[in-house]
């Protein structure tokens, strides 16, 4: 909700040079927390570590209007990454826990359409209330739909059999807690696969207006509308063709429309492009969680989901910093910049050369 409106508030208040840290901060913290989200998720269940993860966002969004200077700006992304550090690894296991294995990436595929709703109708709603009557409007507003989630979660059930009672003992993490093996070649496709989603919301914004789209919300609707249409098929076919085979259709398609950006001179090509995007980037997530679940231990979900969310955070806080860096304000420089990112996503090709669908056994 909230996203398309930052760049503008951050200028407002003097902090133009810092917008590649708007998604950057946010993502740092997101991946510092994930061992802890993965090894609590595993021990004290999956239900507390959500409820924790979607309280930050109610609280980090009340905080944002008090945010009148540019490092307090930047303290509230910081702690507002702790909501995406928790809530989506105790999600994904609790899914895990809930579906049969032969339909998993199916299930994944719908988990990720639940998201992709929300990302998709949220933004032109953010910046409607932004424009129509307030930041302060928008960001109640986002706190408001974080504290219904809240509601949610509170009539869910627990899936975890063997849950241990909290102690701070289990905030000491070790170096197994990081990383889990079994996660890490999925981990380094992620790598490669999100660098351009943190591209797409950092400058995105940016081309959105020197374009003259009055609404920057729009091209969120665009990205996450098409990425609904594919994760609504990808993730079944998947379960029938095997992981790797999609993840390579995915990374072709996203090459494409990333060069397909160099052309990109008009509202309606720019709502093209990100929807391409979005489509090819919703064929390989269902794929690339799926295939992490399939690959590690019941035991361990928490702490594989945490790896492959750990490579996810990262590689979309340095896509938004690197794009940050190459488009450097330079409105000319909006198709080179998505041209670089092309050529990053082709070396997930080279991740996968030679790879099946093996499995851990178990």
């Amino acid at each position: 909700m909230i996203i398309p409106e930052l760049p503008q508030y951050l200028r407002s208040i003097g902090g133009e040079d810092y917008i590649g840290l708007i998604i950057g901060l946010f993502t740092v913290t997101a991946g510092l927390s994930r061992p802890f989200s993965g090894k609590l998720t595993d021990t004290i269940g999956r239900m507390p570590v959500q409820i924790l993860g979607t309280i930050v966002c109610v609280v980090a969004s009340l905080m944002y209007p008090f945010a009148t200077t540019i490092l307090g700006f930047l303290l509230i992304r910081f702690f507002h990454g702790f909501s995406t550090g928790f809530k989506p690894t105790a999600t994904a296991a609790y899914l895990a826990d809930i579906v049969p294995d032969k339909r998993r990436g199916e299930a994944m595929g719908i988990l990720g359409v639940s998201m992709n709703i929300g990302v998709s109708i949220s933004p032109p709603i953010g910046s409607f209330l932004a424009n129509n009557y307030s930041m302060n409007v928008m960001f109640f507003a986002s706190s408001g739909v974080a504290l219904l989630s809240v509601v949610i979660l509170l009539g869910m059930k627990e899936t975890l059999a063997d849950k241990q009672k909290f102690s701070p003992a289990l905030l000491k993490i070790r170096k197994e807690d990081i990383f889990d093996k079994s996660a890490l070649i999925p981990a380094t496709l992620c790598l490669v696969l999100y660098m351009s989603l943190g591209a797409l919301l950092t400058i995105g914004p940016d081309q959105a207006e020197f374009l003259g789209m009055t609404n920057k919300g729009l091209f969120f609707t665009s990205f996450t509308g098409c990425s609904i249409l594919s994760r609504l098929t990808a993730g079944r076919i998947s379960d029938k063709l095997g992981r790797v085979k999609i993840l390579q259709i995915s990374l072709v398609l996203m090459i494409l429309s990333l060069s397909f950006f160099y052309v990109v001179d008009t509202p309606t090509l720019f709502l093209i492009a990100t929807g391409f995007l979005g489509f090819s980037l919703g064929v390989a997530s269902p794929s690339v969680f799926a295939w992490t679940i399939d690959r590690c231990e019941d035991a361990s979900r928490g702490r594989a989901l945490s790896t492959i969310y750990i490579a996810l955070e990262f590689s979309i806080g340095f896509g938004a910093v690197f794009a940050a860096w190459l488009y450097n304000n330079d409105t000319s420089k909006f198709g080179m910049t998505f041209l670089v990112f092309a050529a990053i996503t082709a070396l997930g090709l080279f991740v996968l050369w030679g790879r099946k669908d093996t499995y851990v056994v178990k």
